[in-house]
């Protein structure tokens, strides 16, 4: 999931160089503007620019969903999930190559994250996995869609369908992902979140999006992501007539995104395309000038789809003269920041002991892990800044 901690801190770094960071965010004049309007409305907290910047993000994915802003794709899989009614003695199956909020929303719910390997190609979640582990305990699948490119959801879902039980995707990498012509969000699953982390493909800071079209849904996680109230404070406080009464309807979470947040999401979302672009531009640039070193490269999407390059994943093979921990050092050495996507959950104390898992089980997800490093790309990347992590590459892995 999308929440990742990263250390970009050089290591050794040549003094003329500027440090190349792994991620950084690009933010604007637009999005400056849209946060001093918020600051100077003397509304901050959930109010006029979240309901905007939902409508303008439901309206950008289309496909008649609702979108619900949340302080964190962790909070809004933690609502999605509640809202599908998972609870004690359910089964949630989950990869273990993804970061650890989106098991650990599992365990909030007192349910269990059942853990599958990956695809060797995409490094997404493999069905043919997912299915081996349903069991009559199995009430959803959380694909992730890993580094920004799209599961094989036409296989999850008519898994889901056949089995009975539900879909709720871990789309943190995936704004805009398009799946064979729809953008994900708009696929038949029951709920998907998105990330607006600080190094995603657009940010708020911290933040996330549930979108559905399911309408009882989207009832439920509104309803919990404010402690359960059954009117928000803006509804309140903006009616002309009083309007102090409320009820608690249910033991709910302080998961609200504030108007602050939402504000440079509304800079942000108005640039998504051209972020997009420019990230599309430079993952091909990457490919084609990496072509022929001893790596695995990301694979691009399949016709019909997109891929929201979130990451460029690579993997080193056995012709490599270096390790991928060699590499990581030589390339911080040279002002280049990187980081790796995912130390895999079953190789984490808390999931290894509590689930009893070993590598083994993993087989996938444990050999991409040993050669898998994330190489820099974001939006604010000049193309010297780019030439310099290819000469070293060429330099280290060659």
């Amino acid at each position: 999931m999308a929440e990742d901690i990263t250390s970009n801190s050089p290591a050794q770094v040549q003094p003329q160089l500027p440090f190349l960071p792994f991620a950084l965010p690009d933010i604007g004049e637009e999005e400056i503007a849209e946060v001093v309007e918020c600051l100077r409305s003397g509304w901050v907290t959930t109010g006029p620019k979240t309901r905007q910047f939902e409508q303008a993000f439901a309206d950008y994915i289309g496909g008649g969903v609702e979108a619900i802003s949340v302080n964190s794709a962790t909070a809004g899989l933690h609502l999605a999930l509640e809202a599908l009614g998972i609870g004690p003695g359910d089964e949630v199956i989950v990869p273990t190559l993804t970061f650890t909020a989106t098991a650990e929303v599992v365990r909030y719910l007192g349910a269990q994250p059942v853990f599958v390997d990956s695809d060797p190609r995409t490094l997404c979640i493999d069905p043919d996995a997912v299915e081996a582990a349903i069991t009559p305990r199995t009430r959803a699948i959380m694909p992730v869609h890993y580094a920004g490119l799209a599961c094989d959801m036409d296989a999850i879902l008519a898994l889901a369908a056949r089995h009975g039980v539900r879909v709720v995707e871990d789309a943190a990498h995936a704004f805009p992902t398009v799946y064979q012509g729809q953008l994900v969000g708009t696929l038949n699953s029951d709920i998907t979140v998105f990330s607006f982390y600080a190094n995603k493909t657009m940010t708020t800071g911290e933040g996330g999006m549930v979108v559905t079209r399911d309408a009882a849904l989207a009832k439920r996680v509104r309803i919990m992501r404010i402690h359960g109230i059954s009117q928000d404070a803006f509804a309140r406080y903006t009616s002309r007539t009083p309007a102090w009464f409320y009820e608690v309807v249910a033991a709910g979470f302080k998961y609200n995104l504030t108007d602050i947040a939402a504000a440079i999401g509304l800079g942000q979302l108005r640039k998504i395309d051209d972020f997009l672009a420019r990230r599309q531009q430079l993952a091909a640039r990457y490919t084609t000038a990496l072509a022929g070193m001893p790596l695995l490269l990301p694979p691009d999407a399949p016709a019909g789809s997109s891929h929201a390059w979130h990451l460029y994943v690579i993997r080193l093979t056995d012709g490599a003269h270096v390790s991928r921990d060699e590499l990581i050092s030589g390339l911080s050495g040279r002002g280049i920041g990187t980081s790796v996507h995912f130390i895999p959950l079953h190789r984490q104390p808390y999931w290894r002991q509590t689930c009893a898992l070993t590598p083994q089980q993993f087989p996938v997800a444990e050999a991409a892990y040993d050669a898998m490093l994330t190489l820099p790309l974001y939006t604010k990347m000049t193309d010297a800044d780019q030439a310099r992590v290819i000469d070293a590459m060429r330099e280290l892995v060659s």
